[in-house]
């Protein structure tokens, strides 16, 4: 079990408990991780230092200041190696699979202004994540 902290769009902070990572992620895909407070499904985790213990069994726990960058550099590959990417055609697979007219499945891609608020308003959840590529990609 592991416990990630989490907000909802309405900025409400709690924890949540679950199998690893990718049940979070299921989870949550499915809209099934709601906020204790307002009921919100648009929930995002909290990136937070984390407590270690050492191996010694040291009794006194330690706050570890996260290396961001390779935390950053993780959630690319993790989106990278688990979304299809639909490119310029975002807005488009989403408001396809929101209609059932396409099996749901984790996308990524680029939408124009304009048709990120089409999706806003159809009530299609999405989240915004700027990738840097990396300097030795090549791809």
């Amino acid at each position: 079990m592991i416990a990630f902290d989490l907000n909802c769009s309405n900025g409400h902070r709690f924890e949540g408990w679950f199998k690893d990572l990718e049940a979070f992620n299921e989870q949550n895909f499915k809209e099934m991780v709601t906020c204790p407070i307002c009921k919100d499904t648009n929930i995002t985790r909290v990136f937070s230092p984390v407590t270690i213990k050492s191996s010694q069994g040291e009794e006194k726990a330690r706050e570890v200041e996260p290396d961001y960058k390779k935390l950053a550099i993780g959630v690319m590959e993790y989106i990278k190696n688990n979304f299809d990417d639909v490119g310029s055609d975002f807005a488009k697979e989403a408001l396809k699979m929101h209609y059932g007219v396409e099996k749901k499945r984790n996308i990524r891609g680029s939408a124009t202004g304009e048709e990120e608020e089409i999706l806003k308003d159809e009530g299609i959840k999405f989240s915004k994540i700027p990738f840097i590529k990396p300097k030795d990609d090549d791809n």
